[in-house]
């Protein structure tokens, strides 16, 4: 078989570009995320389900970012109009000064306009009129802040009088009719089985299916795998895995995931194993890997997930690809269409079953499927911690970041625009964990770009006090901020319903089933939001409200949705309710979902059945199956901090 591994990494090439801007001569839409060189700038596709696009993002930590590049053809010299789709992205919240200013240049002059000045939310700010001449034309993305500048598309315009249209719809049109969006999506596949969201579950379920004799393709919108498990947001893997009645389920996790805190737990329970024996020579190498959220970014092992899955060649791996439609005949998937967050190019992805292992249950919502956001009334769950009415309330989403110690003193920016701290409110901390978590009051989908730069605002706000003006900045004038993340690390947002609904009453009672699949070890772990003396705005911190209880069987029947009779779900957006949710999240046990949805498809493969069929028909087929696991032995550990991911 010829590898057919799709790397959707690289930005559109500089002449596919120009054959496209081209074809309207006097009338051309350039997304930033496709210039062809991207310098400093990084593509965030997080508020695509919001804006239909991807944007770039200057995100420098207070230091300017490099130029991103790119050049169009014009084919009839002549004063054009130059629009710049951005926004002051802090201005929704009357910050002073705008923190993301940014210039533009036009073959080496830049425009006069300063870019990220006003409007709270996205628009075209007008950048003036320039002689274009005939051929190549450069255009440059010059960042002055460091400060998170963002621009979505450029207009070029041979009308100088009229405003590009600003409505989304408008701009779906305008996309639709100037860029690849509109061209019609070329076909792959067909698939025995389409796994949608590259996380663990993701890339859990993608190993398990192929090892079975599935063909797959895997399908990630992010440039790497991992998803909250990887160097752009990095948490650890919390949960236990190789839990009785099944102790092979979950061995595939070592292959997936690197080696980390809760391993060093495994060793302790077991000294004597030889796995044992080998997580605790590569910590012994590598005691950074101790760190479990907020580390360095080798500590999450992007390449080593990315390895096993090109190590298979019945995967075909497509990254960088955000699922846009769903097609459906009947209560059936037919296909999935997904978009190149830097090239626009379209894909549509045939198969026979779908594995939506997105968190936001992203294939399952736009297929119809039965879900719930938010929490759950007593009356409507039956759960004794339940409210008494139904709320929006969810778990939040946690923007981590972490400094290091240096040799010379660095200095930090003032941020009259950020969140404003004192000596009694700022937080003496060099790192910031889990609970820096925000948005729980929010859409975590649709409010994703509100949620992450309220985040940054505390983050930057907190860090500039400590730098200039805390009576212990001498203790951080060596400290140099290193990393803050820009991928918000979410806990939940949909939840897909299956044939079982979890409760919390079924993880206390430990509820035998007899479709019991997964086990887990987590306690019911829900988050809330932590209001911090001092600020009267919208709270950035979160606190843990946790109970220990027993290990507890996942039955297969919430694997699955209960109206899409071709469709899986593995992860945080499995069928549970909001408090069970809060137990089941961890990525370990996510991990082994996804394995059991690859045994699953396999079975259906097999037998021409369905999701439901291997309950009702083939449960002592898949029992084996779980009883054998997919994982293989030793723990594979190649990631040693020398690659680019350990940045």
């Amino acid at each position: 078989m010829i590898r057919r591994t799709v790397l959707l990494l690289i930005p559109i090439l500089a002449s596919a570009l120009t054959s496209h801007l081209t074809a309207s001569a006097r009338d051309i839409l350039v997304e930033a995320e496709s210039f062809a060189r991207l310098g400093g700038w990084v593509v965030d596709q997080q508020s695509m389900p919001a804006m239909g696009s991807p944007y770039l993002l200057a995100h420098g930590l207070g230091v300017a970012v490099e130029d991103a590049v790119t050049t169009v053809d014009i084919q009839r010299e002549g004063r054009y109009r130059i629009w710049v789709r951005t926004r002051d992205w802090a201005a929704r919240w009357s910050r002073q000064g705008s923190p993301g200013r940014f210039k533009v240049a036009v073959n080496g002059q830049p425009l006069s306009t300063l870019f990220g000045t006003e409007g709270d939310e996205w628009h075209w700010q007008d950048g003036g009129t320039v002689t274009l001449h005939r051929g190549g034309n450069e255009l440059r993305l010059h960042d002055l802040t460091g400060f998170d500048g963002r621009c979505d598309a450029i207009y070029i315009t041979s009308d100088t009088l009229s405003a590009p249209p600003s409505s989304s719809e408008a701009m779906a049109r305008l996309r639709q009719r100037l860029t690849p969006v509109g061209r019609r999506a070329k076909k792959v596949g067909p698939y025995d089985l389409v796994v949608v969201g590259g996380g663990i579950a993701g890339c859990c379920a993608a190993v398990s299916a192929a090892r079975l004799g599935c063909r797959v393709a895997l399908v990630q919108d992010r440039p790497v795998l991992g998803g909250n498990n990887s160097s752009e947001v990095r948490v650890g893997l919390s949960g236990l895995v190789a839990q009785q009645p099944y102790p092979n389920l979950g061995k595939l996790l070592d292959e997936v995931g690197s080696v980390g805190y809760w391993n060093a737990h495994e060793a302790d329970e077991e000294p004597d194993s030889p796995r044992s024996a080998q997580i605790r020579r590569i910590l012994a190498l590598h005691p950074e890997k101790m760190t479990h959220n907020a580390g360095p970014a080798s500590n999450y092992g992007d390449g080593k997930k990315r390895r096993l899955i090109e190590s298979h060649p019945e995967i075909d791996l497509y990254l960088s690809t955000h699922i846009t439609d769903v097609e459906r005949r009947g209560s059936r998937i037919t296909a999935v269409t997904g978009q190149n967050i830097l090239t626009g190019e379209r894909l549509r992805f045939e198969g026979k079953l779908f594995a939506d292992c997105t968190g936001d249950a992203t294939v399952g919502f736009l297929a119809g499927a039965d879900f719930r956001s938010g929490r759950e009334s007593r009356a409507q769950s039956g759960e004794p911690s339940a409210p008494d009415k139904a709320d929006s309330l969810v778990m939040g989403t946690s923007v981590q970041w972490y400094s290091e110690q240096t040799d010379s003193v660095c200095t930090f920016p003032e941020c009259p625009w950020a969140l404003q701290f004192d000596e009694r409110t700022a937080i003496p901390i060099t790192r910031g964990d889990w609970d820096w978590e925000t948005g729980l009051d929010k859409d975590q989908i649709y409010d994703i770009e509100h949620i992450r730069d309220y985040a940054l605002l505390a983050v930057y706000g907190n860090w500039a006090y400590l730098k200039n003006h805390s009576p212990q900045r001498e203790e951080f004038a060596r400290r140099c901020l290193a990393w803050v993340a820009y991928i918000g690390g979410k806990r939940e947002s949909r939840r897909l319903l299956g044939d079982v609904v979890l409760r919390e009453q079924d993880l206390i009672e430990g509820t035998r089933y007899d479709d019991a699949a997964v086990t887990a070890t987590w306690g019911i772990d829900l988050h809330y939001p932590h209001r911090k003396d001092g600020f009267d705005g919208e709270p950035f911190l979160a606190y843990s409200d946790s109970r220990q209880i027993a290990p507890y069987p996942i039955p297969y029947r919430c694997l699955y949705s209960r109206n899409i009779d071709n469709l899986f779900m593995a992860g945080r957006d499995i069928s549970v309710t909001h408090i069970a949710l809060g137990s089941v999240r961890v990525m370990r046990t996510g991990g082994m979902m996804g394995e059991v949805v690859g045994m699953a498809a396999s079975i259906c493969r097999r037998h021409n059945a369905s999701p439901r069929d291997v309950y009702r028909l083939y449960l002592p087929e898949l029992k084996r199956l779980m009883s054998a696991g997919t994982g293989k032995a030793g723990f594979p550990e190649a990631d040693t901090g020398t690659s680019a991911e350990a940045k």
